[in-house]
């Protein structure tokens, strides 16, 4: 079992927020999933449920300018180490977390992002790919930082542009090829394939 600084990755938390469509395909390849933490109701909760894994909602009901990020991450952190999570898998999950989780799981969250970092940073990373007039894009899995979308790179797949391409039918194509590679790297953890670079 693979760890960093004698923590094993046997508890693995899965972030959420929406469809739940990662998780989904986590849960399907296999992936032992020991907790689905969310930030607001929502379906993934309900797939969670049918497949019995323990999830915690933990919701967010301030979107201001004076949102207290800190003391929600806080309650994250509770979570996590009431159920001794060891690995934290992102999958869609929509709230910014503050520096503190990245101190106690520095290393040891994991996000995917629609684009093939460094390419293509932050929400509006398919658009930009298409206004850019790229020819390829894709999907990296990466280690998250409190930096958006700049931590090491584990795993990437290209995905090709097609000449009629919107941004809706790219995404779903890019989504696709990420439901195949999250599930997958995470195995690869579990294994000691990939290694973690904190």
């Amino acid at each position: 079992m693979q760890s960093v600084d004698g923590k094993n990755f046997l508890n693995i938390a899965v972030f959420v927020s929406g469809t739940g469509t990662n998780m989904q395909a986590m849960i399907e390849a296999g992936v032992p999933i020991s907790l689905i933490v969310a930030d607001r109701p929502c379906k993934a909760l309900k797939i969670a449920n049918e497949a019995n894994i323990s999830t915690a909602l933990i919701e967010r009901t301030n979107f201001g300018s004076n949102f207290d990020r800190e003391e929600y991450t806080s309650r994250v952190l509770h979570t996590l180490q009431t159920h001794n999570i060891g690995l934290v898998a992102m999958a869609g999950y929509m709230t910014i977390l503050g520096n503190s989780v990245f101190k106690e799981y520095g290393g040891r969250i994991l996000n995917t992002h629609p684009s093939l970092l460094p390419l293509f940073k932050g929400d509006r990373a398919v658009k930009d790919a298409l206004e850019a007039g790229a020819t390829e894009t894709g999907c990296t899995i990466h280690i998250a930082t409190n930096e958006l979308d700049a931590g090491p790179i584990l795993a990437q797949r290209a995905v090709p542009i097609l000449k009629n391409d919107t941004v809706e039918i790219l995404h779903e194509r890019i989504k696709k090829e990420e439901r195949v590679l999250y599930p997958e790297v995470l195995k690869d953890i579990l294994s000691g394939n990939v290694a973690l670079i904190s």
